[in-house]
């Protein structure tokens, strides 16, 4: 692809480290490119369980999980590059069945009264394309299914002047995806790329594990990036969300090399367009010309 104009991608995410476990090979891949990207991280994550031994054990994580995820989204943001900005909502935890939602949380809120600061946004930073869960956010956690209906908001409402006045002058996005990058069919890809060259291999049963997982997620992509050079430096990303993974948890850190061989690409479906589309895409930005 050749950037002919300051294209603008916007990725809309529920939690600091949603951003580099979904899409961050995408975001380094264009911002290499010329293109600017944002982050849009709607909740601190302040509820969210702490996932690595390792930082379990330092007193920090108990006492401000706030502050230390802020400090790792920090990290995460200097290694890929893409600008951020803070939705402002509480995290809403991930509450039993039956359980309520913690008060004035994330998920609590009407969807259109959380909408506002992301139209704010939309309409400061002006995307060309959004990026953002589908409709069961991807997984049924409660902000990430908020995170996906106040996108569809902003989606429709972002470009139309008698809605949301208050937050600024009225900015159409071009394009909006939602992420499909965890799907079993990539699974089954790296899985019969190690039976074909090594069927003797441990890794075939752990991933036999992952796909059973991942087994009902079967691809719905219509765009696949080509993002391979930048999947060390998406690992590196989240590795900097210490307190959300492991730095070898298999599920995320699959050896890269295996990857691209058999999956060199980062997956999204075309959800809505406003440009003329076609059903295959290599490309976010296919069908947007001229500098807006």
């Amino acid at each position: 692809m050749s950037i002919t104009m300051s294209l603008r991608l916007l990725a809309v995410h529920a939690h600091p480290d949603d951003e580099s476990s979904k899409g961050a090979a995408t975001y380094a891949h264009y911002l290499n490119l010329g293109c600017k990207v944002m982050i849009v991280s709607c909740t601190g994550g302040e509820r969210g369980d702490i996932l690595n031994e390792i930082v379990r054990a330092n007193p920090e994580a108990e006492r401000d999980l706030a502050g230390l995820r802020r400090a790792e989204m920090r990290r995460a943001q200097e290694i890929i590059g893409f600008e951020h900005r803070w939705l402002g909502f509480q995290d809403s935890g991930l509450p039993e069945a039956g359980e309520a939602l913690p008060e004035l949380s994330f998920a609590a809120i009407r969807k259109e009264t959380a909408a506002a600061p992301l139209i704010k946004i939309v309409r400061e930073f002006k995307p060309h394309v959004m990026l953002t869960y589908n409709e069961i956010g991807g997984y049924p956690h409660p902000d990430h299914i908020r995170c996906h209906e106040i996108s569809r908001i902003a989606w429709e409402e972002s470009g139309k002047a008698d809605s949301y006045p208050e937050a600024g002058k009225p900015w159409e996005v071009k394009k909006l995806y939602y992420d499909e990058i965890f799907n079993a069919d990539r699974i089954a890809a790296i899985k019969a790329h190690i039976e074909a060259n090594d069927p003797d291999s441990e890794q075939v049963k752990e991933l036999t594990n992952i796909f059973e997982i991942l087994r009902e997620r079967k691809s719905a992509a219509t765009a696949k990036i080509r993002v391979a050079d930048y999947f060390d430096l998406r690992d590196e990303a989240l590795r900097a969300h210490a307190s959300q993974v492991s730095p070898n948890d298999r599920f995320f850190f699959i050896e890269n090399e295996l990857q691209r061989a058999a999956w060199p690409f980062e997956d999204y479906r075309l959800a809505e367009s406003r440009v003329p589309t076609s059903d295959s895409e290599d490309d976010l930005f296919a069908g947007i010309e001229g500098n807006a």
